[in-house]
């Protein structure tokens, strides 16, 4: 992929997204793992050693002050702590991703064929669903824990989620994810209101479009050809309906819509990631616009508010993008970062401006 930009004013974006979302007062709930995730993204790909130590700060205030049950959204945070403890070896972070794993593995609630059924608290919130959410806050931690740790079971799980997630999720047709799945329903389809969500999409996508990158030698795991299928017709979807603005509306295929940032960062971010020369004017049209949508002082904007599946359009269309939004900073942070990367962008065109 060939992408344009200047190096270092992108690195000036990043470093102000990083700075003003290590000043918001984040819980440790999956608004705060997303963040930090991008935050863990931006350390390693701007070379910032000083990312790794805000988070290690802010993960250990938490830890002092004690932390929440498990839930499917809380493991969200594993990211950062896996990515301290491969950072300091420290055996207080890796008991953190193990206590992760071992909820997973053993109490998280689950449905059909093992599928985690998506949960937001200690209580049974959403019975026998399935949402495209999960596949950042769990499955995606569950795959890259079990890589770093040499837990086979975990990468069997994970990619046995990634796997029921699209059987359940994709629409085949088009190529775009639902937001949400209830198998308690599955006589009328289980889709729920059955709308294709932006941010559901930006979910699905960049956590697929990780896996190569992630898992040793992917094409020995038979789940993976599903996943690299899934993700390319998802991708050749989505970029049919990429606004003029280079953004994603929060329903996807609604013109009424309106355009959200997070979503065009999760999906531009897997497009970079894939690696498909013929998605690179997309890419450029979606790095351009979350650039355009960061303010001076690091707030990325026009990111929608939290989101349950909603019951009808008017549900999805009336939600607020007033607000700094922990997932938003994360996944802008996430864009950013996959195109720092080497192969994002040539040197020729990469280099700042003089």
């Amino acid at each position: 992929m060939n992408l344009t930009f200047d190096r270092e004013a992108l690195l000036g974006a990043v470093d102000a997204v990083v700075n003003k979302t290590m000043e918001m007062d984040l819980q440790w709930s999956w608004p705060c793992g997303v963040a930090y995730y991008g935050v863990a993204r931006a350390a390693e790909a701007a070379g910032r050693e000083d990312y790794y130590d805000y988070l290690k700060a802010r993960v250990d205030e938490h830890r002092g002050l004690g932390l929440p049950a498990w839930n499917v959204n809380a493991c969200a945070m594993g990211y950062a702590v896996l990515t301290l403890y491969q950072k300091t070896g420290d055996e207080a972070y890796l008991a953190l991703v193990n206590s992760k794993r071992d909820y997973l593995l053993g109490s998280a609630l689950r449905f059909g064929e093992g599928v985690l059924q998506h949960t937001v608290s200690s209580d049974n919130d959403f019975p026998e669903q399935a949402w495209a959410d999960t596949l950042f806050m769990a499955a995606y931690f569950m795959l890259r824990a079990g890589v770093a740790l040499g837990d086979k079971a975990l990468i069997e799980d994970a990619l046995n989620q990634y796997f029921w997630h699209i059987e359940y999720l994709q629409n085949k047709e088009n190529g775009l994810w639902y937001h949400g799945y209830d198998n308690t329903d599955k006589a009328n389809g289980g889709h729920m209101s059955g709308f294709h969500w932006g941010r559901a999409n930006a979910w699905a996508a960049y956590t697929m479009s990780r896996v190569k990158d992630t898992l040793p030698e992917p094409y020995l795991y038979p789940p993976y050809m599903q996943i690299d299928c899934s993700l390319r017709d998802q991708l050749t979807g989505l970029k049919k309906l990429q606004a003029p603005d280079g953004l994603w509306r929060t329903l996807l295929d609604d013109a009424e819509s309106y355009g959200e940032v997070s979503a065009t960062a999760g999906i531009g971010a897997a497009m970079i990631n894939n690696n498909n020369p013929l998605h690179t004017a997309y890419a450029q049209k979606a790095l351009d616009a979350v650039l355009a949508n960061i303010s001076p002082d690091g707030r990325v904007l026009n990111v929608s508010g939290g989101t349950a599946v909603m019951k009808d359009r008017e549900g999805y269309m009336n939600i607020p993008r007033t607000w700094t939004q922990g997932w938003g900073q994360g996944l802008a942070l996430a864009l950013l970062s996959s195109a720092l990367e080497p192969g994002a962008a040539s040197d020729a065109v990469s280099v700042s401006k003089q």
